[in-house]
């Protein structure tokens, strides 16, 4: 197989396989996750096309937000009985079926049941949950930084792609943008097909940073149901009070990330006059920013106390978007928000991830963040929904941002109600320093 000789010949030149898995999932996630941000460049065009209003297709988007959360779970389960790369692909091939539907629709209820449920399942079988996976599995040392690589990926790839998607459009239609989504879709496919392997042992290494000689031990079972996996885990995890601050700081977290900002910037924008490209633009630049500030987050995760790192994560993105609606949308004042919401921009993942690993075990450290995970995408999804209501009755966005910022600013505190770890991390072989 591909995959076995390509650990050989790395291993010739000290080179780990998990570092290929990180790449090629880095691709999958990055062109799986421009899926979940392009409908924020189509809301217009669909609203032109079809009358539809804000309030209408922002509910198929939350419904879309609120199933890849709530799928997060069982897309661990699945991943742990099935295999990361059978899961994967079954997940690609179900979100391009929607989107090919999608290119023929005419109701509004097509759009909830094409754009809302079938891509939102579709997106939900991977999500962050496959990155948490790989950084679990396959590596011991330099964990913080492979979810700040690959949770850079998916927040990257939201906005990446937007202002190609926005000059499609305006050129060639939605229609056109979305069969391109299509085609990059089977090139991520093609590649988890030759590369990904679900474990170390599946090409004969152990774990990146695990030095030891004795055998590994084996996977554990994985026959249980789904879903009893995926709700005795919430039972067990829901008895801590870490798995509560969590969930609401990731639902905070998704509320004012990609419920927000990725779904009403663009509208936003044009509201005051500026070019559907040029916001496009706009969100892009975010993501630039968002992946060096995820991968330093990554670093910084494996290094200080990752309590405090959300403290000021949370704390920055509040005053982040508080200070929105007073930049006038002039140049100046949407570039310094670009970038100092962009470098914030999901940076709160790895300490997150961290923090769930040394909690509550390596070995369920996916399921349990799928969980935490899940309220990230709940939170998505009422912010995507009430912002567009907003819009609907107010004729403005401004209400919604003011809110997010201050459930940010609230998020930034209760991370502190974490209590410190303990000297020994249950997820790590040594202390940490977090």
């Amino acid at each position: 197989m591909i995959s076995n000789w390509l650990a050989s010949a790395l291993a010739r030149r000290n080179i780990h396989y998990g570092w290929v898995m990180v790449a090629v999932t880095f691709l999958a996630a990055l062109i799986s996750a421009g899926t979940v941000g392009a409908p924020g460049v189509f809301i217009v065009p669909l609203q032109k096309e079809f009358g539809w209003s804000t309030a209408e297709i922002s509910s198929a988007l939350s419904i879309r937000f609120i199933l890849f959360g709530l799928m997060a779970p069982f897309a661990a389960a699945l991943m742990n009985r099935y295999g990361l790369r059978n899961v994967t692909l079954a997940a690609q091939l179900i979100v391009v079926s929607g989107l090919l539907a999608s290119l023929a629709m005419t109701q509004v209820w097509q759009l909830i049941l094409l754009w809302g449920v079938v891509i939102g399942i579709g997106t939900g079988m991977t999500a962050l949950v496959l990155g948490a996976t790989i950084a679990a599995r396959w590596f011991v040392a330099r964990r913080g930084l492979v979810v700040g690589i690959l949770t850079a990926s998916v927040a990257t790839g939201q906005l990446a792609f937007l202002p190609l998607l926005a000059t499609l459009t305006e050129r060639y239609g939605w229609r056109v943008a979305l069969g391109l989504v299509c085609v990059m879709l089977g090139v991520a496919a093609f590649a988890v097909l030759m590369v990904v392997r679900d474990r170390p042992s599946d090409v004969g290494l152990r774990p990146f940073g695990d030095e030891g000689t004795a055998p590994l031990p084996a996977p554990p079972p994985a026959n249980a149901p789904i879903v009893a996996a995926a709700l005795g885990t919430l039972r067990d995890s829901a008895k801590s009070s870490v798995f509560w601050i969590l969930f609401a700081t990731f639902f905070v977290c998704g509320a004012s990330t990609n419920g927000l900002v990725q779904v009403h910037l663009i509208p936003m924008c044009l509201d005051y006059g500026i070019p559907q490209v040029q916001a496009a633009s706009l969100l892009a630049a975010m993501g630039i920013f968002d992946f060096f500030g995820t991968i330093v987050s990554g670093w910084l995760s494996d290094r200080y106390d990752n309590r405090y790192l959300l403290f000021w994560y949370y704390g920055l993105r509040g005053l982040s978007l508080l200070f929105l609606p007073f930049s006038d949308f002039t140049f100046y004042g949407l570039s310094l928000f670009a970038m100092f919401y962009g470098l914030d921009w999901i940076a709160t993942v790895p300490p997150t991830v961290r923090l769930t690993a040394q909690r509550f075990g390596a070995e369920r450290a996916n399921l349990v963040f799928g969980w935490i995970f899940a309220g990230h995408q709940l939170g998505a999804g009422a912010a995507a929904f009430g912002a567009g209501l907003s819009r609907t009755i107010y004729q403005s966005y401004l209400p919604a941002f003011f809110i997010a910022g201050a459930l940010c600013i609230f998020a930034a505190l209760i991370a502190l109600a974490i209590a410190r770890p303990q000297p020994k991390s249950v997820a790590e072989p040594k202390p940490v320093a977090a």
